[in-house]
């Protein structure tokens, strides 16, 4: 009996963004959710299927936030990597393959903006320390947390659906159509849920409408 592939085998065999891939048959189309739980379990196979799947979508998502175009196929390279590295983290019931790896596309890009941006970052934090007294930044700092954590709760109190729909549309940046069309919910669904949990986001962080 072979022996199945090693993880670091089957990353180094990993395809190129750009190379051009044939389209699995319409009668053997598992989803990604499928996949993902099948690449948990160290198949390589299933991850060439789910990168076929996913990777011009990981590309739009990285590109949309780097917009050079060799910087977000070389981060979008390392999402890809981290899913399969990472596939056993994958809680199928907490959101759907798609958001997972959609959200930690988005998170690498924007890693990769501050890291690029890390001196300029300290230079102005160094000019802000000269010019704010101490008491001032650390008031800052505890607001700051208390509107995320406020942010988070009310999250917690969304519906699935509301809570994906708002994720993708107002933290990853998606057009409504790209929300429906990752979370294969049809477009009009998409619509009322995102206007309800923004109402109800509203209503529990106390927003004036």
């Amino acid at each position: 009996m072979a022996a199945a592939p090693r993880r670091d085998e089957t990353v180094a065999h990993m395809p190129s963004l750009r190379r051009v891939r044939q389209v699995a048959a319409a009668h053997d189309h598992p989803t990604a959710d499928d996949l993902l739980q099948r690449v948990a379990r160290g198949d390589a196979a299933a991850f060439e299927l789910l990168y076929d799947q996913v990777a011009n979508m990981v590309f739009g998502v990285v590109r949309r936030v780097l917009r050079d175009p060799a910087q977000s196929e070389e981060v979008s390279q390392e999402v890809l990597l981290e899913v399969w590295r990472t596939a056993t983290r994958f809680d199928r019931g907490r959101g759907s393959a798609a958001t997972w790896i959609l959200t930690m596309a988005h998170r690498r890009a924007i890693d990769r903006v501050r890291a690029a941006q890390a001196a300029h970052d300290r230079e102005e934090r160094v000019a802000q320390r000269e010019h704010t007294p101490a008491y001032d930044e650390v008031a800052d700092q505890v607001e700051t947390r208390l509107e995320q954590e406020q942010v988070r709760r009310c999250l917690g109190q969304l519906t699935e659906l509301q809570r994906q729909s708002v994720t993708l549309a107002y933290y990853n940046g998606y057009t409504y159509r790209e929300v429906a069309e990752v979370l294969d919910v049809p477009l009009g669904t998409i619509k009322t849920r995102l206007r309800d949990g923004l109402i109800r986001l509203r209503d529990c962080m106390g927003v004036e409408a």
